[in-house]
């Protein structure tokens, strides 16, 4: 599906991935504790990141609609794993993809009886959702890993949840410091079991990466 260089596609991936957004996406349900999730079923992938990483926006970009994934400039507004499915569903009306949308973490006027509700809800979804194939994590590519994200690989390698670094808003730094970023992120990353060894870049204002990361999430389903 994908070609054996590192961030390099065939263009038979990227139409693969075009296709499989290209149908059109739709809201599913909120889903505020492990009691009310759905029955597993569909293939799962998700996306984490600190509060105002930009992962609304980036899934926006993903479907190309503009307003399926809420965007707010308010940090720490997103308080439920919100399920987002294909229109049309699959055989029997069951959707064969699911894209998950977590709560952003790191929200530093966060109350602490949020922040521990939120480490409750999301181990317990990386954990036991056997359905779940990756994990992409939103780094904003102005600031690089912080002590949050670095907090947030250590869940997922004790979860054993493969997961995936994106850099997002890409478009905001120089083309040699966004290659030394890459660098430096992979380096880190080799300390960490679960983490996918390929970092990806994106820019959701500019449209950059998104037909790439569209290929990647199709080569996983």
């Amino acid at each position: 599906m994908l070609d054996d260089k590192p961030n390099e596609f065939s263009q038979a991936a990227l139409e693969e991935g075009r296709l499989l957004f290209a149908r059109g996406w739709e809201f599913l349900l909120g889903v505020p504790s492990m009691k009310f999730m759905p029955p597993e079923g569909p293939l799962e992938i998700s996306f984490a990141g600190r509060s105002n990483v930009g992962k609304s926006s980036l899934i926006n970009a993903l479907v190309n609609q503009k307003g399926l994934a809420r965007t707010s400039n308010t940090p720490g507004r997103t308080q439920e794993l919100n399920y987002f499915i294909p229109k049309g569903g699959g055989d029997d009306d069951v959707p064969d993809y699911a894209i998950v949308d977590m709560p952003g973490y790191g929200y530093a006027k966060a109350p602490k009886t949020q922040v521990e509700a939120w480490t409750r809800l999301v181990f317990s979804y990386l954990r036991g959702r056997t359905t779940l194939r990756r994990v992409f994590v939103l780094i904003d590519a102005r600031h690089g890993i912080k002590k949050n994200d670095e907090e947030v690989f250590k869940m997922m390698d004790k979860a054993a949840c493969s997961y995936q670094i994106v850099l997002t808003k890409a478009d905001k730094i120089k083309a040699p410091a966004l290659v030394k970023l890459q660098a430096e992120t992979l380096a880190r990353l080799s300390k960490h079991v679960a983490a996918y060894p390929e970092v990806l870049t994106t820019s959701s204002e500019k449209g950059e990466g998104i037909a790439e990361l569209r290929a990647v999430i199709a080569s996983v389903f």
